[in-house]
């Protein structure tokens, strides 16, 4: 199993913050789908203000190349991740069309 932990902001608007954690209270199910089809075993967003942080654990072989191809080709995840693009922000340090940014581990306990 992989681990992968990314980071994305939300547009810092108390409104449509409240907007977007009720979509994720009740994910459509084609992306339920589409997220276990492409070998994540589970995935965890958490808040804080308008940052977001997400922790995605995958099957070994697991490629966000292959999950991108999967989903360009889905129009229920195109449908899914423009709906998301009006409560998301890139960071600003991402490059044009890029969201989730992928964070480097800097310490681990055990």
């Amino acid at each position: 199993m992989k681990r992968f932990c990314l980071a994305l902001d939300l547009v810092d608007d108390p409104s449509l913050i409240a907007e977007y954690e009720a979509y994720h209270q009740n994910i459509w199910e084609e992306i339920r789908a589409s997220i276990l089809g492409a070998g994540i075993i589970d995935m965890e967003i958490y808040r804080i203000m308008n940052r977001l942080f997400m922790i995605m654990e995958t099957e070994d072989d697991f490629s966000f190349t292959k999950k991108g191809e999967m989903d360009a080709s889905n129009p229920k995840v195109q449908e899914w991740e423009t709906l998301m693009w009006k409560y998301q922000s890139a960071l600003p340090i991402a490059k044009e069309g890029e969201k989730w940014l992928l964070m480097d581990r800097i310490f681990k306990l055990a």
